[in-house]
């Protein structure tokens, strides 16, 4: 399936003392399992965008690989429907920038700008709520 896609371009190498860059390389070799091409090619222009400026204080401020480059993991059995990008809930932050910049990013969260709206759109990096009704999780009891 994606495997066969053609991998996204890494001309605007990083600092190869920045911990994302094996994560990085690994992203671009090839397309996840499930994934699906164009939004796997879009995801490494983001993080060739997003790394350069944002990557040294994402990882001061302790956003792990997973935190950017997360991915749901795939069921033993898959549905043939099933997709990674999915579950928001493991989704980590690259996947989800589809274009649009990081305006601020803190400890806990960042902001993504929407250009064509004007909008900003938080981001969590933990506790993001997976899809469902109030009372679906634990986690929405206060």
């Amino acid at each position: 399936m994606a495997e066969n896609a053609k991998s996204p371009s890494f001309d605007n190498r990083q600092n190869p003392q920045n911990p994302y860059n094996r994560v990085m390389g690994a992203l671009l070799e090839r397309c996840p399992a499930h994934v699906e091409p164009d939004r796997w090619q879009q995801a490494a222009a983001d993080a060739e965008s997003f790394l350069p400026q944002w990557g040294e204080q994402a990882e001061g401020l302790g956003w792990s690989s997973a935190d950017l480059f997360g991915l749901h993991p795939v069921p033993d059995k898959p549905h043939p429907s099933y997709r990674r990008l999915s579950r928001y809930d493991c989704t980590g932050l690259l996947w989800l920038l589809e274009g649009r910049a990081v305006t601020m990013l803190s400890s806990e969260s960042a902001v993504i700008l929407n250009p064509k709206t004007g909008n900003a759109t938080k981001y969590r990096k933990e506790r993001k709520p997976a899809y469902g009704p109030l009372g679906d999780s634990m986690d929405d009891i206060a």
